[in-house]
Formats: structure tokens, C-alpha cells, sequence
């Protein structure tokens, strides 16, 4: 979606600019539309501002459409702004001068306005305004000053370092997950330091291990030589532009690649995303039984040397609740639960254990820090009461700490013997199992369900 939405639809039919003008409203989140009867209202309103998109009629009652897009393209404040013509009855002049004159795109009329809809939205994927971090390495200041305008003037956030030095350091300390993060990198493939853009394109790709698409690299020379250029790609350049630099193909050759980054991080948000819905509860929206299973034992070890925590978690007479007043309202429970759990235990990783049991495993937490916060949730249990259900839990805690040595599985079980004494207790309170295997009353409070 482009990053603007102040849009400008030009058309000598008050009906065609209405019907344009509520698609687009319809189609881009946030658009503000205006609408001109003309092409001499266009080009003042235009004078006035910055518009992220305008769409023309072929033919205007003043002037031709074409000679709109060339008045924009000969503007310095509207020279990027892409253009689509609409019209019924596309003519070979369109077609063969319409590139000429800059048009970016083109739309028959005679397919429906419920098609242009669709084809918007096409579009705006297509030529999202650009966004995005570059590490700009160059020696030479006059040069990069040029550039870096030319990149800002876009929108584009550059940070400039002199050396290949200096920029595999910054990129070194991005993959460790420190410090600034790049969309893409602009390199002088010859510098006068030690390491030489190409030096830097080795060393990205094969130590650090960054691929075409997760990180673009465009490179600068200042000739054309096809074995360099060959070389370069073999070594992972994504593109070559050539001194001296021209505006438009250094931006056309920066927007291909920063879209190759766009998509590739979408999909790597959407691979995430699906890993996510994979490990996750549907219902409570905690993770699921077959997370704990793969990763459970791993946080147990990587928690070595600090405190950690099993917490089983069980409503109290659940199966009541599901037979009195329905499995609708159990799941509205079960949903209030996972909720709760989810924020008042963000550091934890919870889980849907089974049914009405949940299990929680904590680090870093001592023996008195852990057995409070189990309190705390059972005091928020009581006070949650989901579709007006009074609902209570019973909590069973079990450390390393007091179990040291014992493996995920132990744990667990542990933690559930003290579950089973807070049932046996009276419910709603927290137990916790000692070093020799004593049941604490960690707290208790007298169940009233």
C-alpha cells in the first residue's frame, strides 16, 4: 500500500469522478480523494501539494489527458506521482505515446468499475511508495552527498559509512541482532580502503550469510566492464548501476530490489505466522501440548544454573460448569483462563495441558517470587468470573531449586503431586512439593465453589 494516500481524480464527468473517487475511498484504507472537472483544476491543485497517486480521463473538456501526465512529469514536485489514464476507448496513440508522456498504467473503462476496484489494489502492490534502511558505503563525500539527496528525496532513510570496514561491522552486529537494521545495501564496488565492495559482497553473503532476497545488495562502478560485472553477480550483487548516476534508473534498479525485500520479509512474517497458529491453542490462545513436547526440555537446559519453575494450573469442578451450563460456556471459561494466563505470565511459556489443565514453565524466578505469583493468579481467577461464572483454580509448583537435576518430565510431575494435595485440601489454593517430596501449603484459601 503506498505510504501516501492523497489521491487526485480527473475526469469532466461529474458521475465517472464520483464513481472513482467512493472506489478508491473503498479500496485504500485512508484515502483522501480529491476530484477536478478539468485539467486546469488539476494542475493548480497540484501546484498546492504532494499527491500520491492521480488517475485522468483520456480526454478532458480543456485538454488531453497525455499532456496532464507530461505537465506532471516536467514538475519537480509531481515527477515520481505514478498516473493512470481510465477510458472506454483506448486508441493506438495511447498505447504508443502514453510511455512516452508517463504514464505509469492504464485502465479499460469498458471492463466495469467493479474491475477498477480490483485493479487498484493490484496496482497499489505493485508501486508501494518506497520505504526502507540503506547502508550506503562510499569513499568519496562529494559523491555520496549527490546520492544520499537523491535517496532521501525519496523517502529513503541512509546511513553513510567510508569504509567496507565500517559497514561489514554494522552489518555484523545487525545478524547478532544489535544495533540498526538495513533493508538493503548500496556499495562502491572501488574503494580505497583495504576491503573493497567486493571484499564486503564475499563476506556478507559467505560469513555472514545473508541471502539475495533478505538482503539486496546494489552495487556501483565507475565503468562497464562485463567480467567485473560477472564476477559481482556470482559473488551475490543483486544489480549494477554506473557512474555518473542517473536519477531514474538508480531509483528504478532501488525499487525492484526493496520490493525483492518487502516480499521476503511478508513471507518470513508469514511463515511465522503459520508456526504460530501451529503451536497455538485455538481456544485460550496459549500454546499447545505438542510446543511443550518440542520445547519444554530445551528451556530446561538453557535455564541451567538459575531458578525454574513447573506451575500446573486446574479449574476447579470444571466438568460442573460444561454439564450445568453447557460446553459454550466451558469454552467461554477456558478462553477467559488462557487470556489471563497469557497476561499475567508473559515471560512464562503456557500451555494447554489437557481439558482444564494448564501447565506453565518459568525461569529465573525464586521459590518465594514464584509461589506469589501463583497466588496472585488464583486471587485474579476468583475475581475474572467469565459469563458470570464464579470460577476458582487449584496450583501446583515444583523447582529445581528444591528438585535439582530432575529432567522436564519429573518436573511436571512433581509440580502435579502438589496439584493433586491442593484438590485433596479443599481446592482453590497453591501447594508446593519440597526436596523431600513434602506437600507445602504454599497459601491456601478455603474453596467456595
Amino acid at each position: 500500500m503506498m505510504t501516501q494516500n492523497r489521491i487526485m481524480v480527473v475526469d469532466s464527468s461529474a458521475v465517472s469522478r464520483e464513481i472513482v473517487a467512493r472506489i478508491l475511498r473503498n479500496t485504500i484504507e485512508g484515502a483522501q480523494v480529491i476530484t477536478c472537472a478539468s485539467g486546469a483544476e488539476a494542475l493548480a491543485a497540484l501546484a498546492e501539494g504532494q499527491y500520491s497517486l492521480v488517475t485522468t480521463s483520456l480526454r478532458l473538456s480543456d485538454m488531453d489527458g497525455l499532456d496532464l501526465c507530461r505537465h506532471l512529469r516536467s514538475s519537480r514536485k509531481q515527477h515520481y506521482t505514478p498516473v493512470i489514464v481510465i477510458s472506454g476507448d483506448a486508441d493506438q496513440r495511447l498505447l504508443k505515446a502514453g510511455f512516452s508522456a508517463g504514464v505509469t498504467d492504464y485502465f479499460d473503462k469498458s471492463l466495469g468499475y467493479p474491475a477498477f476496484g480490483k485493479f487498484i489494489k493490484t496496482f497499489c502492490q505493485r508501486n508501494h511508495g518506497l520505504v526502507g534502511r540503506v547502508l550506503y558505503i562510499e569513499d568519496s563525500r562529494t559523491a555520496a552527498t549527490m546520492t544520499m539527496r537523491i535517496l532521501q528525496k525519496h523517502g529513503l532513510q541512509v546511513c553513510h559509512v567510508l569504509s567496507a570496514e565500517e559497514g561489514l561491522e554494522r552489518l555484523q552486529r545487525m545478524r547478532a541482532g544489535e544495533g540498526e537494521s538495513f533493508d538493503i545495501v548500496v556499495t562502491d564496488l572501488y574503494l580505497q580502503s583495504e576491503m573493497t565492495g567486493g571484499d564486503l559482497l564475499q563476506a556478507l553473503r559467505n560469513r555472514l550469510h545473508y541471502s539475495q532476497q533478505e538482503l539486496p545488495v546494489l552495487m556501483i562502478t565507475g565503468n562497464d566492464d562485463i567480467r567485473t560485472q560477472v564476477e559481482a553477480f556470482h559473488a551475490g550483487a543483486n544489480d549494477f548501476v554506473t557512474k555518473p548516476l542517473i536519477e531514474e534508473v538508480l531509483m528504478a534498479r532501488m525499487r525492484s530490489l526493496l520490493m525483492i525485500k518487502h516480499q521476503y520479509d511478508a513471507l518470513e512474517r508469514q511463515a511465522q505466522n503459520m508456526e504460530q497458529v501451529a503451536s497455538t491453542d485455538s481456544l485460550t490462545g496459549v500454546r499447545n501440548r505438542h510446543y511443550l513436547l518440542e520445547n519444554g526440555e530445551r528451556l530446561l537446559q538453557k535455564a541451567a544454573g538459575k531458578g525454574f519453575w513447573a506451575m500446573i494450573v486446574d479449574i476447579d469442578f470444571f466438568k460442573k460448569i460444561n454439564d450445568n451450563l453447557g460446553h459454550l460456556t466451558g469454552d467461554h471459561v477456558l478462553a477467559a483462563m488462557g487470556g489471563l494466563l497469557n497476561r499475567q505470565f508473559p515471560d512464562a511459556m503456557v500451555v494447554r495441558f489437557g481439558g482444564e489443565e494448564f501447565a506453565l514453565l518459568l525461569s529465573g524466578s525464586g521459590r518465594e517470587e514464584v509461589v506469589q505469583r501463583g497466588e496472585t493468579l488464583r486471587a485474579a481467577t476468583e475475581a475474572l468470573q467469565p459469563e458470570g461464572v464464579k470460577v476458582t483454580v487449584s496450583i501446583g509448583i515444583a523447582g529445581v531449586e528444591d528438585h535439582p537435576g530432575v529432567d522436564l518430565n519429573a518436573l511436571i510431575g512433581l509440580a502435579d503431586k502438589a496439584l493433586y494435595a491442593a484438590k485433596e485440601g479443599g481446592r482453590n489454593q497453591v501447594r508446593l512439593t519440597l526436596g523431600n517430596d513434602a506437600i507445602h501449603p504454599a497459601i491456601t484459601a478455603t474453596a467456595s465453589v
